[in-house]
């Protein structure tokens, strides 16, 4: 007969059973809930995701207080016996009478009852309420809708239009994940060590240790920086914002486009510094003067702009490691303000093209792009173009679609752009449908040529390495390719040496376009300068004899279905390249890369082939929100003239670069009669005597032959003949003026007047302002001064012919015969 049980003994054994009974419950409960479908668990508001919260710690310090409570009463309790080890529970003590506690009195005044609900019951109780209460509420909330929609009729079908992204969220995620970019695959000396060793790249590059740790401190993940290059905490003036809503809507507004899902517009921003030596920078431009971009960076050494126009003199010098250089430099100084939340491997980050300040970016991008396909960094510049496509990819304003589709192949990304293609193609076939699709007015890979036969390649490599030798899905590609950009296939059978029977290269469709002169429309003309681009850069991926072969079959079995008349461009293609935002994307890619693409010229209207461009911003968009100009650049003159030279002082430095006064007020009436030139070098007379005299020979006549289209182009505007002086004739004082002559009329103009003391001291200052400049300031050479005016003006002869006389002076013996 086993031990009788106190009262103690026999409440535990009831809460071990009772425990028992709730874990078999929550064991049914679990097998129930894994046959239901699950639900997903509903949003939860601010205020209410707060409140549920707290609930859930009340909860959970309600259950460490009953843990805490029972492992107490286990300390003073002995062990409750268990199914697999029963302990032995000893005799009762004789019974004394003890009084009994209050708690006790509590304990037994109150009747046993079962075991509150477990933890996992809890839970389930309070999602039915949450789903009960927020049923409610949504409920409610339609309620209103739908009185407020039979009062305000309208008020549904604007907020639609207007407010709601026309994209879906999944192809707004799914596009986002294509244009991440690899960072790791931006280094093109990680590429080149691929190939050649790291010890060969560290050969050539003769590198050092102080250029390692030089890299080590400046980080970058668009260039690696050079120990020659300056501190990085010299990039300053440079940083990056959100676009407001209005200025979202705006940009909307002036492209006609509707809004998409999940995209965040930035634009970059100067400081009033960084503002001012970028109107420095555009004087210098148009005074044609290269030797000026040094003086600006000794200014700001990381100024964006700056260091584009020096690498585009380098390129032209063919110096192409130095222009690479500074390209790099560029891309390091607008990396500085892209912190925070703004990043390349999200791939929902854009920038609005629209303004001026973003377009350096752009601009920097491209030319780096073309120097990584010059060195063979395929992989790497693959790279750069999916970020410059990923910027700006519904107006794509440097063409990076046509550097991407044969970029693609020889890199080995051909999924990815089967991938991009099959993500546009519903939204495409949509719009042909019934045209209506979010990306009616943006630029859409499926629209060009190019992608289209590079999107066939990609699958044909595809099912060769998966042994697939019937490529039907690739045949399927390349004869849509054919129907739809037929001009392609002439240009590329000659550049790949594929041949065609006569009869094939005779069909109308295959007629080859040389300029838009037989071409009805810009759309026409846009079709047959990306055929010539495509076939120019990814003719060699078709020259296998494989892909030839496959080729050539594929195209005599499907030339007989093409129309029998030169065929027009698509729908969808006339659409978007009739109008002139996207249209300027690939003449600009066009002007960019000017040196390789020079025989596609005549496809470019004559408006844009006449309009003056600018190296620093090519083609600005007609869609630009600003731009370099009056009123970018207001405020700033106030800037740099921080000391301007007066007038004393600069007649008194003119006097020390030209100690002769003859040909000193010969120099002066040189420039006051040539508004070309003065305009050219806002510094004055001065400017232009020092930098004439310290450029090169073949940069001096460069800029000569410059001014001298421009004065020709001024007189034309003005009425006069070319050669002829502006506004008839001018006379030029070489000596004093004549007593007779009013002095008031050549009198400078008097000062306002000042205190005396002001004077003195605005005296003392002039004199240590001249006396520093008298240790830097040289005379000039007067005779070559003289062979510069001599140039422009028949005045310079007399001169010439004085120091010749001077000359034969000096040579002739007039001593006599002793």
């Amino acid at each position: 007969m086993p031990p009788r049980l106190n009262k103690r003994q026999m409440r535990e054994q009831e809460e071990l059973q009772a425990l028992q009974g709730a874990t078999k419950d929550d064991d049914t409960e679990d097998q129930s809930e894994e046959g239901s479908p699950v639900l997903a668990k509903p949003p939860v508001g601010g205020f209410a995701a707060l409140m549920a919260d707290e609930h859930e710690e009340e909860d959970e310090n309600d259950e460490d207080d009953g843990r805490q409570t029972r492992q107490s009463k286990s300390k003073k309790a002995p062990t409750a016996p268990s199914s697999a080890a029963p302990t032995p529970v000893p005799a009762p003590a004789p019974h004394t009478p003890v009084p009994p506690s209050n708690h006790d009195q509590e304990r037994a005044s109150t009747p046993s009852t079962p075991a509150g609900p477990s933890k996992k019951e809890r839970k389930t109780l309070k999602k039915q309420r949450a789903k009960e209460k927020q049923k409610e509420e949504l409920d409610d909330v339609d309620k209103a809708l739908a009185e407020l929609s039979l009062k305000y009729p309208d008020l549904k079908q604007q907020l639609a239009s207007s407010s709601t992204p026309a994209s879906s969220p999944a192809t707004a995620r799914s596009l986002a994940g294509l244009l991440a970019v690899s960072l790791q695959h931006l280094d093109a000396e990680a590429e080149l060590r691929k190939f050649f060793g790291s010890k060969v790249i560290a050969a050539a590059k003769g590198s050092s240790s102080n250029s390692s740790r030089q890299s080590a401190v400046q980080r970058s993940n668009l260039t690696r920086p050079q120990s020659t290059w300056w501190p990085a905490q010299l990039r300053e003036g440079l940083s990056v914002r959100l676009l407001t809503d209005e200025e979202v809507e705006e940009g909307l507004r002036r492209h006609l486009r509707q809004p998409l899902h999940g995209e965040k517009i930035w634009t970059v921003e100067y400081s009033k510094k960084y503002r001012a030596v970028t109107f420095d920078f555009m004087r210098t431009v148009m005074s044609g003067d290269p030797e000026g971009f040094y003086q600006i960076l000794r200014v700001l050494p990381y100024h964006a702009d700056t260091l584009l126009q020096m690498s585009e003199v380098y390129h032209h010098r063919e110096e192409h490691s130095t222009a690479a250089d500074f390209v790099d430099r560029a891309l390091f100084t607008y990396e500085r303000a892209f912190v925070g939340a703004f990043n390349f491997t999200s791939g929902v980050n854009r920038l609005d093209f629209d303004h001026v300040e973003n377009r350096p970016l752009f601009l920097a991008l491209h030319r780096q792009i073309t120097d990584l396909q010059r060195r063979g960094c395929l992989r790497t510049s693959f790279e750069f173009s999916r970020l410059l496509y990923a910027l700006d990819p519904w107006t794509d304003p440097h063409g990076a679609l046509l550097h991407l589709d044969y970029l693609a192949i020889k890199a080995g990304m051909g999924q990815w752009l089967v991938d991009l293609w099959d993500l546009f193609e519903p939204e495409l076939q949509k719009e042909i449908k019934d045209g209506k699709s979010p990306y009616v007015r943006r630029i859409v890979p499926n629209i060009l040529p190019g992608v289209a036969y590079s999107r066939a390649l990609a699958l044909f490599i595809r099912e060769e390495s998966s042994g697939d030798k019937t490529h039907e899905q690739s045949t399927r590609a390349l004869e849509h390719a054919i129907h739809t950009f037929p001009s392609v296939v002439p240009l590329l059978a000659d550049k790949a040496e594929i041949s065609l029977s006569g009869e094939v290269r005779s069909h109308p469709a295959f007629r080859i376009q040389t300029d838009r002169s037989m071409l009805v429309s810009d759309s026409y003309a846009i079709l047959h300068l990306l055929s010539h681009l495509y076939a120019s850069h990814a003719h060699t991926l078709w020259k296998p004899a494989t892909r030839a072969s496959w080729f050539a079959k594929t195209v005599t079995s499907t030339y007989a279905s093409l129309p029998t008349s030169s065929p027009a461009p698509p729908r969808t293609f006339s659409a978007r390249f009739d109008a002139p935002s996207l249209s300027s994307s690939i003449y600009r890619h066009v002007l960019v890369n000017e040196s390789t693409t020079r025989s596609l010229f005549p496809f470019l209207p004559r408006a844009v082939l006449d309009a003056r461009h600018l190296a620093c911003d090519p083609l600005p968009p007609p869609t630009r929100a600003n731009e370099y100009d009056g009123e970018f650049f207001k405020g700033v003159e106030e800037l740099l003239a921080a000391r301007p030279r007066n007038r004393r002082q600069e007649a008194r430095l003119l006097e020390r670069l030209v100690p002769d006064a003859a040909f000193r007020g010969q120099l002066v009436g040189f420039w006051d009669a040539h508004p070309v030139i003065r305009q050219r070098f806002p510094g004055g007379v001065v400017q232009f005597a020092q930098m004439a005299a310290q450029m090169p020979e073949d940069a001096l006549d460069d800029l000569f032959i410059a001014i001298q289209a421009a004065m020709e182009e001024h007189q034309q505007q003005e009425g006069v003949m070319p050669g002829g002086m502006p506004g008839g004739d001018v006379v030029v004082n070489f000596v004093e003026p004549d007593d007779d002559v009013d002095e008031e009329d050549h009198a400078p103009e008097q000062a306002a007047a000042v205190p005396a003391a002001v004077q003195e001291a605005a005296g003392e200052d002039e004199e240590e302002d001249e006396e520093g400049e008298e240790e830097e300031v040289a005379p000039l050479p007067v005779r070559f001064l003289r062979s510069v005016i001599g140039r422009f003006w028949g005045g310079g002869n007399a001169a010439n012919d004085d120091s010749s006389d001077e000359e034969e002076n000096q040579l002739r013996d007039t001593g006599g015969v002793d």
